[in-house]
């Protein structure tokens, strides 16, 4: 494969990301709630007595920052297993 077909694949390929990325945001419309909010109406359903055993240690200003906090201990988790299993992988070889 020549330089020109691959790097013409690449920009196929980020567009082909891009659009699978933004078409549901354009397209799907909808309340986007996580699973913590139908829990606990779940919760009061079945026990309306129901008192939490304990309260959270840090509450965030917004569900922005919650999200954000989320998002980063995704990323840093999934940074810590690429790194081990490309750390494992090169001391293999």
């Amino acid at each position: 494969m020549n330089k020109p077909s691959l790097a013409r694949q690449n920009w196929l390929l980020a567009i082909a990301v891009i659009a699978l990325t933004v078409m549901p945001l354009v397209f799907v419309r909808g309340e986007y709630g996580g699973s913590d909010g139908q829990a606990q109406e779940a919760i009061k359903k079945s026990h309306p007595t129901y008192e939490p055993w304990f309260k959270p240690l840090f509450e965030p200003a917004s569900s922005e920052i919650e999200s954000l906090l989320f998002a980063s201990q995704a990323a840093i988790g999934a940074g810590v297993i690429g790194y081990a299993i490309g750390f494992y992988k090169g001391r293999h070889k």
